[in-house]
């Protein structure tokens, strides 16, 4: 392809991304896109794997791998409603519950590595990490959090919980604080990237809760 076609074509899809009311057809091609692309940790995975290139120490890097992905999805899936709140755009809010299901499926792989792969579900030594490093006990209370937004993240319970179903899902935000708080702790020297993570964090959270003020001030009556 001519590098002008491509330069047209590519300006051309950021017109449509940053539209307030792509088409359909876009939405659904941009859904497969994003479902392939959040793929790509796994794949990473499977190819360094397959070439044996893991680092001298494969399953911390697994667990470190899959733990990073898990947390930046969680933060990804937090932005659609910031993002909806200072642009207007609402079409972004389609894609929230893939993308919190690949974080689940990410933190699922992390979870299972620590005990499969790294302590054999050797149920006594893992108690005794836990109590040993308290980040593994702040990593586990964030995945036993996510396993009920996981199961009623379908049509079906939305309309059985009603109400109640966003109640449950505003755990979404203690699973980020905890996710972070877990990183934080378990990075030993460099901790600037865990503190990119935490600011990141609270401005997604300072935005909500500044809209929310804002959304409850009691508008002046100028008449």
């Amino acid at each position: 392809m001519p590098a002008w076609i491509y330069e047209k074509t590519f300006k051309a899809q950021m017109l449509v991304f940053f539209s307030k009311a792509p088409s359909k057809e876009w939405l659904s091609r941009f859904r497969v896109f994003l479902f392939l692309l959040c793929l790509i940790p796994l794949a990473r995975l499977f190819w360094l794997g397959f070439n044996d290139d893991l680092s001298a120490n494969p399953v911390e890097f697994v667990e470190r791998s899959t733990g990073y992905w898990s947390l930046f999805m969680l933060l990804v899936t937090l932005s659609l409603s910031p993002i909806r709140l200072l642009t207007g755009r609402t079409w972004q809010l389609q894609y929230r519950r893939m993308l919190g299901l690949f974080m689940f499926f990410y933190a699922c792989l992390h979870i299972t590595t620590y005990l499969w792969l790294d302590y054999s579900f050797i149920w006594v030594d893992i108690v005794k990490d836990i109590i040993k490093h308290p980040y593994v006990l702040v990593g586990a209370s964030a995945f036993l959090l996510t396993l009920p937004l996981a199961i009623t993240s379908n049509n079906f319970m939305i309309r059985l919980l009603r109400e109640r179903w966003k109640l449950l899902h505003n755990l979404v935000y203690l699973i980020a604080i905890l996710g972070v708080v877990h990183f934080l702790w378990l990075v030993k020297k460099d901790i600037r990237e865990p503190l990119l993570y935490a600011a990141i964090l609270a401005l997604l959270l300072g935005i909500r809760i500044y809209y929310k003020i804002l959304s409850n001030k009691p508008k002046r009556n100028l008449m």
